[in-house]
């Protein structure tokens, strides 16, 4: 879009950022289908209706792709952690993201595309470097998001304690997207009150110690 923040995009903006995204959505589709290396550009520029060579236009190789649909995914992360408040019920949005079918879905990585991800990251140096920096930017938020206080909408804890409690948050959320691809009739009344145990010890503020 334009590089000036003040300034209203133009048209071929509009479009080229239009395009991107199609051929992103695209991708998405195709990497949770076949998987990132049986995925060709030629099988990419059919689902998104284009031709190969439109495709290169805006992106260099798969790798690329790739790469724009993590920094993508993190700017999507980083807008719901800025819209989290401490009163929003975390376990039931976890049940809600856990129950979302949302493979054609940009703004959402589904659990098979967050697999692949994580696997081509083992192959790919580019790959994980970019997961890295994922990673830590959404677990920075978070921290920043519970150690706020609760007059601003976190959790008042400590930031040592914040960075321990994310740290789990994260491998929570993580696990459960390997759940969803194993276990996709996971009993819903058992997952929320699995949840809602695990989130309330979370969230819990530090007992003060007496001196």
């Amino acid at each position: 879009m334009s590089s000036n923040p003040d300034m209203q995009p133009t048209k071929a903006e509009i479009r080229t950022q239009a395009q991107r995204e199609r051929i992103l959505s695209a991708s998405q589709a195709c990497f949770v289908h076949s998987g990132f290396h049986a995925a060709s550009m030629a099988t990419i520029a059919e689902t998104a209706g284009m031709s190969p060579g439109l495709i290169y236009r805006y992106f260099e190789n798969k790798n690329a792709i790739v790469l724009a649909i993590i920094d993508h995914q993190l700017e999507v992360v980083r807008q719901r952690i800025g819209d989290m408040h401490s009163g929003n019920d975390l376990a039931e949005s976890i049940v809600e993201h856990f129950d979302a079918h949302d493979l054609d879905d940009a703004d959402s990585m589904s659990s098979v595309l967050f697999l692949e991800m994580t696997a081509e990251a083992t192959r790919d140096a580019q790959v994980a470097q970019a997961l890295q920096k994922f990673d830590a930017t959404v677990r920075s938020e978070l921290v920043e998001w519970m150690s706020r206080s609760l007059q601003k909408g976190g959790y008042g804890l400590p930031v040592n304690v914040a960075r321990e409690r994310v740290l789990m948050l994260v491998c929570l959320i993580e696990g459960l997207k390997l759940r969803k691809v194993r276990e996709p009739a996971l009993d819903r009344r058992l997952l929320r009150e699995s949840l809602d145990f695990i989130i309330t010890a979370l969230v819990a503020p530090v007992p003060c110690r007496s001196r």
